[in-house]
C-alpha cells in the first residue's frame, strides 16, 4: 500500500504489536497500602509472580520496602498514598492498573493512639478503610481477594464522646 492507507496500515500494525506486548507483560497486581512488616510478609508470602504497588504516607517507607522486596526478586513499585484521601487511594489503584488487573489487596496501614490524635486514627483506620475497600471493590477483577489487618491498638484508646459519635453517624 502506498500514501495515505500504507500509513494508516502501519499505524494499525503497529497498535497491534504494542497491543500484543502489553498483554504478555501484564501481570496480576497486589495492592498493599502500608509499608510495614505486617504487610511485607503478606507480600512475600501471596506476592510471588506479580506486580506488587505499595504504598505508604511516606515516601521513603514505600521505596525501602520496595528495595528489600526487590531485591528478594519480586517486582515492587513504591507510591506515596495517604489512606485518609481518596484522591490519593485512586491514585494508587491507578497506578496498580498500569500493570495489569487487581488482583488482591493488602491493607496493612493504619495509625495509633501514640502514633496519631484520636481525629487521625478515625479518619485513616476507619473511613480511610472503607474509602480503600469500596475504590478497590470497583475495580477488583472477579475472584480478586484482599486482606485488612487490624492491631490491638484499638483497645488503648478511650471511648468515643457523644460529639465523636455523632461525626461518625
Amino acid at each position: 500500500p502506498s500514501g495515505n492507507a500504507g500509513k494508516q496500515d502501519q499505524r494499525l500494525g503497529a497498535e497491534r504489536q504494542g497491543a500484543a506486548v502489553r498483554r504478555k507483560t501484564m501481570k496480576d497486581v497486589m495492592l498493599w497500602a502500608g509499608a510495614g512488616q505486617i504487610g511485607m510478609a503478606i507480600a512475600r508470602r501471596m506476592g510471588a509472580g506479580m506486580k506488587i504497588v505499595v504504598g505508604d504516607k511516606k515516601l521513603a517507607n514505600a521505596q525501602a520496602i520496595a528495595k528489600t522486596m526487590n531485591e528478594a526478586g519480586f517486582d515492587v513499585t513504591p507510591v506515596e498514598m495517604d489512606l485518609s484521601s481518596r484522591a490519593s487511594i485512586q491514585a494508587l489503584i491507578a497506578e496498580g492498573q498500569k500493570y495489569g488487573e487487581i488482583k488482591m489487596l493488602v491493607n496493612a496501614a493504619g495509625v495509633s493512639p501514640s502514633q496519631a490524635p484520636i481525629e487521625a486514627i478515625l479518619k485513616v483506620d476507619l473511613y480511610g478503610t472503607a474509602v480503600l475497600l469500596e475504590e478497590v471493590g470497583r475495580v477488583i477483577a472477579p475472584g480478586g481477594v484482599g486482606v485488612t489487618i487490624s492491631s490491638q491498638s484499638c483497645w488503648r484508646m478511650p471511648a468515643l464522646t457523644a460529639e465523636q459519635g455523632e461525626k461518625l453517624a
